[in-house]
């Protein structure tokens, strides 16, 4: 018996370092190697998809044409594969150069853990490049007045709506929360979708509570709440906030918990809706609307303490491994992929709203694309998604608890008194 459970152990730590290797396997040209000679710089984002991976070979390709000393390694993985393949490679012996970074709580654990280099003197030395990118976006990559990681890209969240069912039942977008709720009942008894919402994961309804705290919640109370170890979430105005989602439950679709965001979006597409919260990275997909569409902000809340101007959202971008072995060339990646022409490449080749200054223009994104980015450029703090802002282990009761909610077994109250004792556990 004893022998059986050690070869059955022994087969199971087999399999577990097989998954490792497997999943380095990708990245065999670290920062420690070269190839021909060569420095090698691993580069490791999110993107395997089209229309982005064209775009990053294409300029990985040009890159290396004019470094012909550098070659770039590619690693990738999608989106919460990538979270779990992070895990691995950059706690290895030898991590990936460059990797790719959420704002928020996401990448500022990498610069309290020491993972990313401060990239300060590289901003500082070259004028030419750090100041034609939007400041408001590189603050989401600083701590204690240095700079951390690079901005890609920005995004907001917005309402989109279908003008035509609008027009046709003589209604106009919304500024106030009274107006909002009047139009959602309008279109409800038309017999339409007032809003529709996926919320498979949660996330999706996360940004409607950034949204509604942002409107409900005071602004040095937020900042206390969205600090490393500062949580608290004790103010009654989050259970307001949340009070003010569950009154859009009536006008959304039938099961929002079982509808993955990209199906509704789909859905809202196809016309089976009126409104959709979208993020401005989305504007692309809305080429295929079947209706004429326009987009209003979140409504302003009478009487409540927060912002009532203010958008959510933050940008994405990357970092530099402190234990590169080639971080002046890292650099100078990073550099030549937010210069100005990658910038207008990124916004025409793949939608992405570049973080670098005029990238977004008329000439490589749509009027409504440019108008966002003003938007955005106009905000000098945008809130950062719940999601992205908090610690994992405060966010899980937070969007599990808002999900029960929209399921309708969990009421506000109950919710933040599971996200408190989440954040006294988190001190």
């Amino acid at each position: 018996m004893y022998v059986k459970r050690w070869f059955t152990l022994a087969v199971g730590i087999f399999m577990v370092m097989s998954l490792i290797l497997a999943g380095c396997s990708s990245s065999s040209s670290t920062s420690s190697k070269s190839e021909n000679g060569k420095k090698t710089i691993t580069f490791f984002y999110r993107w395997p998809n089209e229309p982005y991976k064209t775009y990053f070979n294409s300029v990985i390709k040009e890159f290396e044409k004019q470094h012909p000393d550098v070659h770039v390694e590619q690693v990738t993985a999608l989106n919460d594969d990538y979270k779990q393949k992070a895990n691995v490679l950059l706690g290895s012996k030898n991590p990936p150069d460059v990797f790719f970074t959420w704002a928020g709580e996401y990448g500022q654990k990498f610069i309290r853990d020491g993972v990313a280099l401060d990239l300060t003197k590289y901003y500082q030395d070259d004028k030419a490049w750090s100041d034609n990118l939007i400041a408001s976006q590189v603050k989401f990559f600083q701590k204690d007045d240095k700079t951390y990681g690079v901005p890609l890209f920005t995004d907001s969240k917005l309402f989109f709506y279908n003008k035509d069912l609008f027009d046709k039942l003589g209604l106009k977008a919304p500024t106030t929360w009274d107006e909002f709720i009047t139009v959602l009942k309008t279109i409800k008894k038309s017999g339409q979708t007032p809003i529709i919402l996926g919320n498979k994961s949660p996330w999706a309804a996360a940004h409607y509570v950034t949204a509604l705290n942002q409107r409900i919640v005071p602004q040095d109370v937020l900042a206390k709440d969205l600090s490393f170890k500062g949580a608290e979430f004790t103010d009654p105005s989050y259970v307001e906030a949340l009070k003010k989602l569950d009154e859009l439950r009536p006008f959304f679709n039938e099961n929002p918990n079982a509808t993955a965001h990209d199906e509704a979006r789909n859905l809202f597409l196809g016309g089976k809706a009126a409104i959709m919260f979208l993020e401005t990275q989305e504007i692309t997909y809305m080429k295929n609307a079947a209706f004429k569409w326009d987009s209003f902000k979140v409504p302003t809340i009478d009487g409540a303490k927060g912002d009532q101007g203010g958008l959510i959202g933050a940008p994405e971008g990357f970092m530099v491994h402190s234990k590169s072995q080639h971080p002046k060339e890292a650099v100078e990646f990073l550099k030549f992929l937010t210069s100005k022409a990658n910038g207008e490449k990124l916004a025409k080749d793949t939608g992405m709203p570049s973080t670098v200054e005029g990238a977004v223009n008329a000439n490589t994104a749509t009027e409504a694309d440019v108008k966002a980015m003003d938007m955005i450029k106009e905000q000098p703090n945008m809130l950062i998604w719940t999601d992205s802002a908090l610690d994992t282990r405060i966010f899980k009761p937070y969007g599990d608890g808002v999900q029960a909610m929209i399921g309708g077994t969990m009421k506000p109250e109950q919710i933040m008194k599971a996200v408190q004792d989440a954040a006294k556990q988190v001190k």
